[in-house]
């Protein structure tokens, strides 16, 4: 059975960066797209980044000069890399994966496997 973990959270200052990975296991990843959503508290989670199985990415809210998601399909994993940490930033970020094969979307029907979340928080 198809099943993720995230990693690579921790506590950050503002301003500085961070890369959080999410790896899978019980099957491949490498014919789904992946998303990356975020958790704050008092929020509604929300979905900040999505990438298909060739690497062709969508960021709806956030721009490229804050948040990369990338892939390595050999490793089985895809990264988030944030930049330029805020205090908004701070939340528990959670990878999934797409229901669909080749679809660019952030809407949580469209996911069927969800990892358990790690944690981000960013403080000075």
């Amino acid at each position: 059975q198809l099943q993720v973990v995230e990693s690579g959270g921790g506590l950050v200052h503002p301003g500085e960066s961070l890369s959080l990975s999410c790896t899978a296991s019980g099957g491949s990843l490498d014919s789904r797209s992946v998303g990356w959503f975020r958790r704050a508290p008092g929020k509604r989670r929300e979905g900040i980044a999505c990438i298909t199985s060739t690497g062709v990415p969508m960021y709806p809210e956030l721009p490229e000069s804050r948040i990369v998601i990338s892939r390595d399909n050999a490793k089985n994993t895809v990264y988030l890399q944030f930049m330029s940490l805020e205090y908004e930033d701070s939340a528990t970020y959670y990878c999934a994966i797409l229901r669909r094969p080749y679809v660019l979307a952030l809407t949580e029907p469209e996911y069927e496997v969800w990892g358990q979340g790690t944690q981000v928080t960013v403080s000075s």
